[in-house]
């Protein structure tokens, strides 16, 4: 393997993909940071799923094959503060013993800058221009998507802790409602509502 792909240095990123057969990473992440024809993707979440691509490799090649939600679950086993160290040090066993070198895997893993710097300095990637309504648009879908995450995860939780029999066994229903009040007039807004408003309404110059 060479360290010169077009007469200079390679990044890591190129030389990951080259080692883990993803090559086709390349264009979905540029396509996926632009938002080419779907909704933009953050650089730390491309980073997060070109990391959980490098460990479902890792793994397939010593095992055979993984599901992506494995991965996923996995990844974060590994990764996450919040889970325990018991549970991470199990799992890091489990894939040794499967022929998986996990320290080397996770030596491979990247972060938003370096996602950052192949798509602008290999890729010459940019960002298009975006008007005010696809910014605001784009801050909505964030804080939803977001809150359903939240929601998932309370509920996954509860789940957990009643078939552990730590809390009543009961059905829950989780609701998640992200909401604004504005300092001036103490409206409450869902963030939706606000959003798609342009703010709140309320004369600025009235203290309340």
């Amino acid at each position: 393997m060479t360290d010169d792909s077009s007469g200079g240095r390679r990044t890591k990123v190129e030389r990951v993909m080259d080692e883990y057969d993803l090559e086709e990473w390349g264009e979905r992440l540029e396509a996926e940071w632009t938002g080419e024809g779907t909704e933009r993707t953050s650089l730390r979440d491309l980073a997060t799923a070109f990391n959980q691509a490098v460990l479902g490799a890792a793994v397939r090649e010593a095992e055979g094959t993984v599901l992506d939600t494995d991965v996923e679950s996995l990844y974060r086993t590994l990764t996450d503060d919040d889970v325990s160290r018991s549970d991470t040090v199990r799992k890091r066993r489990e894939l040794e013993r499967s022929g998986v070198d996990i320290d080397e895997v996770r030596s491979n893993f990247v972060t938003h800058q370096t996602i950052y710097t192949y798509l602008t300095n290999v890729r010459d990637a940019s960002l298009p221009e975006e008007d005010a309504e696809d910014r605001v648009e784009r801050k909505k879908e964030t804080v939803q998507r977001l809150a359903g995450r939240t929601q998932v995860i309370t509920e996954s939780t509860l789940d957990e802790l009643r078939n552990a029999d730590e809390i009543t066994d009961r059905e829950y229903e989780v609701f998640v409602d992200v909401r604004a009040i504005c300092g001036n007039c103490g409206a409450d807004y869902p963030i939706a509502e606000l959003l798609d408003q342009g703010g709140c309404d309320c004369d600025g110059a009235d203290a309340a």
